[in-house]
């Protein structure tokens, strides 16, 4: 029986938490102490016979333990050194002595102190299985030394003389190297039986590691001088076929075949044939080899001559473009004039469009129609987010991993040198340290240089000159001008009320009803309720949200159908909807309900199309400020100054008094306040805003205006009208003044668009205001009304 004797008692000691160590008795350790509660409680026990608690926390990240991130068993050690460092910090040479154990914390504010129950140990007896395991442990300790790499050899002759099992366990322990926890629990082991048993256990189970890592690398070790046998030999053979005039290697005259049948050109040829000579002379698994492999397959596997045949018939690709699209006459008509002039020149350099209109239009699906028709393969790659050169022109064959960039893989996937190549969303690229990828496009989009296009992995030109490139974009302002410079630009406006309709039942519906496994005509939609969808739950220029406000009605009609087993056929009507959809989310006649005054309808271009922007102003006493609300940019807020300044520029000669302008302020807001709005062509809108105000006559509530002023009272032209007409439509507007300027614009608004609006042209701000206004409002009448208001 092994006695272990000892006298517990109580004392209380200063204590220092430590971070990713636990310290022993008889081990003798540097410590370096930063944090402020330790540095006192190190000068506490300085003072107090140099005696301290050392207590390891659990999580080392802590940076200000607390009790419960402590372990309770800790070691009390000597302070045998104390060397102050210019940092403030301290660093500390201890030497551990004896087991303890927290009983209670004393004091935790300014620093730790404990009271910790001594753990007194006596010479143990020593029995035969004390004796046992004792020389068990040693040997396990040798094997371990032996089979780790990072444990000196000096280490098993220190153990090999220790004959007390406590200071046995204890060095061993502080030797190994196994996880914090691990020798946590060697340390409140208090019975030296126990302690020893555990330590056998934790050396077999890392000796078990030792040992499948040793045979892991032999394993390893092994294999590379096989490879290195099997090169040796393969190496002879290689010579012994070269002698006797036999084949070669299967791989490279696999390579060779390729290189000659796969149509490239003369010089590309002989940069092949070169590097399957260098490949020849590598060792098939050596790195260099792979990388000359991979390039090899890119090179053969690129469509140098192969090229799908034009279908030119005008009258089938017209048939297909409309059983794709409802309208977009536009673009059917660019997209015929290119299968014309192909038909009648033979040859032609492939053109470079650019869609560009709000979300959901159908600019990349109508980029798959323009494949459809013509018979040839398409490409689709997506550029939002790229912001490394790389991407466009690949990496060089020099950085690890390298591949070409996204046209030639885009190439490679098509496998035809003359496919429709999408770049979609054109207008999302970023620049950063690694480059500028629109500057990586001009090559590729420029007609007289992308017949011989260099990726920086191919390293050789290859010929764009016959894909047709499409890119798609929201907006122009974020593509750089060199870029947009290169491209036929072919803008995509949102789609009116009867469009959307006729998409809706000609496209739409048929294409849920097919997804959600209803057969045709089972499922029909009343136009009525097709046009409360559009009107009041959804506000968008494409038809991205009818087609899943659609989706939702179909879900909800397959549950039904599912759940009470019905064969009958359903009609959706326009009273159904809000059981489906929920209440109405958008108010479909969006004019406000009756004249105000201070409060016009303006119109507005957006990513997503045109909207209709409500513009308020109001006349109070102040000091002759003019304050502007409604997250409103610089050139609108000049704007607003220059409609002001308009005003006030003819006051004098028209008699009215300057000092009006000094009693009141003008307070001109934008709603929405949470969107950033900006452009000059709110201008009219803001002018007519705060004559209203100020002449206290309230605005035609069915008018929206549009235009860009000038301090002379000028109306000057502004972009996106179609759209902005579009969106006036759809809101219930009746009549919209536009600059005069801009009426060519209205070639491209649909007939039955113009005939349900009035549009009228205006040059000068006096026009916009007799229309306002409901009276020919001329400048000296103006002025005469907001002297008297």
């Amino acid at each position: 029986m092994t006695r272990v004797l000892h006298t517990p008692r109580t004392s209380i000691f200063y204590m220092v938490p430590l971070r990713d160590i636990v310290i022993f008795p008889h081990m003798i350790v540097p410590l370096l102490v930063g944090r402020p509660k330790s540095i006192r409680a190190v000068a506490e026990a300085m003072k107090s016979g140099r005696k301290i608690f050392l207590l390891t926390q659990k999580e080392a990240a802590k940076e200000n333990p607390t009790i419960e991130d402590l372990y309770t068993v800790g070691t009390i050690a000597n302070i045998l050194q104390v060397i102050k460092l210019p940092d403030n910090t301290i660093k500390l040479l201890v030497e551990g002595a004896k087991r303890g154990k927290v009983e209670r914390f004393l004091k935790t504010d300014e620093y730790f102190q404990v009271e910790v129950l001594v753990w007194e140990e006596k010479t143990p007896f020593i029995t035969r299985e004390l004796e046992a395991l004792t020389r068990a442990v040693k040997d396990q300790f040798e094997r371990y030394v032996k089979l780790n790499p990072k444990m000196p050899d000096e280490f098993i002759n220190t153990v090999q003389q220790i004959e007390d099992p406590r200071r046995l366990a204890d060095v061993i322990a502080s030797h190994i190297l196994v996880k914090v926890e691990t020798k946590q629990k060697i340390l409140e082991a208090f019975n030296i039986k126990e302690r020893l048993q555990r330590l056998s256990e934790i050396l077999n189970g890392e000796i078990e590691i030792l040992e499948l890592e040793k045979r892991i690398q032999d394993r390893v070790r092994e294999q590379i001088g096989k490879t290195q046998k099997e090169f040796y030999l393969q190496e002879q053979m290689k010579a012994i076929q070269k002698e006797l005039g036999r084949e070669e290697d299967p791989e490279i005259a696999a390579f060779r075949e390729k290189i000659n049948t796969c149509g490239m050109p003369e010089e590309v040829k002989k940069k092949a044939l070169n590097e399957l000579e260098r490949l020849t002379k590598m060792m098939p698994f050596s790195p260099e080899a792979t990388v000359v492999r991979n390039y090899l397959d890119w090179l053969t596997s690129m469509p140098w001559k192969e090229a799908t045949r034009d279908k030119l018939d005008l009258k089938r690709a017209h048939r297909i473009l409309d059983e794709d699209h409802y309208g977009l006459e536009k673009v059917k008509e660019r997209v015929l004039e290119f299968l014309a002039v192909r038909k009648n020149a033979r040859s032609t350099k492939g053109p470079i469009l650019c869609f560009v209109g709000p979300p959901g239009v159908g600019k990349t699906s109508v980029a798959k129609s323009i494949a459809r028709a013509l018979g040839r393969k398409f490409v689709r790659v997506s550029l939002g987010g790229v912001r490394d050169e790389a991407e466009i022109r690949g990496h060089r064959r020099t950085y690890v991993g390298a591949l070409p960039g996204k046209i030639i893989q885009g190439m490679r996937r098509a496998g035809t040198k003359n496919p429709v190549f999408l770049l979609d969303e054109v207008d999302k690229m970023s620049v950063d340290f690694r480059g500028d990828p629109s500057a990586a496009l001009l090559e590729v989009l420029d007609p007289e240089q992308n017949h011989a296009f260099n990726d920086h992995y191919l390293d050789v030109d290859f010929d764009l000159s016959q894909v047709m490139f499409i890119t798609t974009a929201n907006t122009t302002y974020t593509i750089p001008p060199p870029l947009l410079d290169r491209m036929e630009v072919i803008e995509f406006s949102g789609y009116t009320e009867e469009e959307k309709v006729k998409i809706a039942e000609k496209f739409l519906i048929p294409k849920q009803l097919k997804a959600h496994g209803f057969k045709k005509g089972e499922v029909t939609f009343s136009e009525a309720a097709i046009r409360k969808i559009i009107r009041e739950y959804t506000r968008e220029a494409g038809v991205r949200n009818l087609e899943r406000e659609i989706a939702s009605v179909l879900r909800k009609l397959a549950r039904e159908k599912v759940e009470k087993k019905r064969k009958k056929k359903f009609r959706v009507t326009e009273k159904m909807l809000e059981k489906f959809l929920g209440p109405p989310r958008f108010r479909y006649l969006f004019p406000e309900a009756k004249k105000e005054v201070g409060v016009v309808m303006g119109l507005a271009w957006t990513e997503a199309g045109g909207e209709i922007l409500a513009v308020e102003a109001t006349v109070m006493k102040g000091k002759g400020n003019l304050i502007l609300t409604g997250k409103l940019g610089e050139v609108m807020k000049e704007s607003a100054q220059a409609a002001l300044s308009f005003i006030r520029s003819r006051s004098r000669q028209l008699g009215i008094n300057e000092e009006i302008y000094e009693k009141v302020d003008i307070h001109v807001h934008v709603p929405e306040g949470a969107i950033p709005k900006d452009g000059p062509s709110a201008g009219v809108a803001m002018l007519t805003a705060m004559a209203s105000a100020l002449t206290q006559i309230p605005v035609d509530n069915q008018l929206a205006m549009t235009g860009e002023i000038t301090l002379r009272g000028k109306v000057l032209p502004v972009g996106g009208i179609k759209t902005k007409i579009l969106a006036a439509h759809r809101g219930g507007i009746k009549k919209v003044i536009i600059p005069k300027d801009n009426e060519k614009d209205l070639v491209e608004i649909p007939p039955y668009v113009k005939k349900e609006l009035e549009i009228i042209g205006a040059e000068t701000v006096d026009e916009v205001l007799k229309i306002a206004l409901g009276k020919d409002w001329t400048l000296s009448e103006l002025s005469l009304a907001v002297a008297e208001s």
